[in-house]
């Protein structure tokens, strides 16, 4: 950890408003990247993001440096999303031949569609390709989507990840392995960007994707909600996903999304919130109690 970021842990230990807020910020995008790609609904996340960051804040006083401080963080923010009863509450219950049948429901014949989409197709194939990507990862359960999200696409090194969900290593590459497996198998057969003969393609979902209200119609005037400027464009990620072998194409595929920045400032949020007589640093939650007990999505694609 920086000398910098432990002064400033320290002050906001210590009651400095000011100090918290940029403790608040030094993180807040972290947990908002990591609540998306649990969650993948953007109101779920923020809801998701705002009680994490709480959660940190109440708990700063308990952060004794003996893990880097992102690491403590993400604990916090794992245990959340594993106990937290409304992310239970809103989950799926979705499986993998649940999300096939979905996707293969509705395909337009290959001979309608454009091999090389351009202009505002391409934004919304992209939009596609981001939010069915997201969406695969509800088929596996919290425990294994967390492992995932965190081996595979936060790329965090086994130790770091296994201290987050406090596992063993050998329990860690067990778990990422069987998630692994199978986001790789359903992705390897039935993705039409990493398998060109899968019955799936983006440009064969596009229509029915919008039939159902999970992409805009044209006409509707809205703006994506994956496909933003720093996403990659479509047209770039079928061509990079081309050339790899299967695993490497599925994990491409995945980390082929947007970095999530936080839309709102927590920092300034937390501190209505909060109550401003009483430093929440010193705030310890009572013995036993349990991370949170509060957030899903709805999304199928």
């Amino acid at each position: 950890m920086s000398n910098r970021l432990n002064e400033i842990i320290e002050r906001a230990i210590a009651g400095d408003k000011k100090a918290l807020g940029e403790v608040v910020r030094e993180i807040q995008d972290s947990v908002h990247h990591l609540a998306m790609r649990m969650l993948i609904n953007p109101d779920d996340a923020l809801e998701a993001t705002q009680e994490i960051l709480i959660l940190v804040v109440t708990k700063l006083s308990t952060f004794e440096g003996k893990s880097a401080f992102k690491t403590w963080v993400y604990r916090v923010a794992a245990n959340y999303l594993i106990t937290a009863k409304k992310v239970r509450n809103r989950d799926l219950g979705l499986n993998f031949e649940m999300f096939r049948h979905d996707l293969e429901s509705g395909l337009v014949p290959e001979s309608t569609t454009s091999r090389t989409p351009s202009g505002e197709d391409e934004v919304w194939l992209n939009e596609l390709r981001i939010s069915c990507t997201m969406a695969m990862l509800l088929c596996l359960d919290l425990k294994h989507r967390l492992a995932y999200v965190l081996g595979d696409i936060l790329d965090l090194d086994q130790a770091e990840a296994a201290e987050v969900l406090g596992l063993s290593k050998a329990n860690f590459r067990k778990r990422l392995s069987r998630a692994r497996n199978d986001v790789v198998a359903f992705t390897t057969n039935h993705c039409g960007i990493a398998n060109e003969s899968a019955k799936c393609s983006c440009p064969r979902r596009l229509p029915a994707a919008r039939e159902l209200g999970r992409i805009p119609k044209k006409e509707d005037g809205r703006a994506p909600t994956y496909a933003t400027k720093c996403a990659p464009d479509y047209n770039s990620v079928i061509s990079g996903v081309k050339s790899l072998e299967q695993e490497l194409r599925t994990l491409k595929l995945q980390r082929a999304t947007p970095e999530f920045v936080s839309p709102d400032d927590f920092a300034a949020r937390l501190s209505e919130i909060l109550d401003p007589d009483i430093s929440p640093v010193k705030q310890k939650p009572p013995s036993g109690t349990p991370p949170g007990n509060n957030n899903g999505s709805d999304l199928i694609h």
